[in-house]
């Protein structure tokens, strides 16, 4: 997974154990499809999307208590912004 990873811009700190592909922009995590999809509606200037770890009502993390968690945009360097909170 690293090869994947660096081949397409992660950077190290930023990299999860599920990474997927939406046209030109990485997915890296448990990523909701409605941010996937403004994303591809609004092609913004990063390499992708990420939610880190692994939280409770996130796509395939289905649990009793919902936690709150952000998408975050990201650029090669590491630089992340807040994209949506869920």
């Amino acid at each position: 997974m690293d090869a994947v990873h660096a081949k397409h811009g992660v950077p190290s700190q930023l990299r999860q154990c599920h990474v997927a592909f939406a046209g030109d922009y990485v997915i890296e995590g448990h990523v909701p499809m409605d941010a996937i999809a403004r994303l591809l509606k609004e092609k913004p200037p990063v390499v992708g999307l990420v939610v880190e770890g692994m939280p409770i009502g996130s796509p395939g993390m289905d649990g009793p208590k919902l936690q709150h968690y952000e998408v975050l945009t990201f650029d090669r360097q590491g630089r992340t912004s807040v994209y949506a909170r869920k």
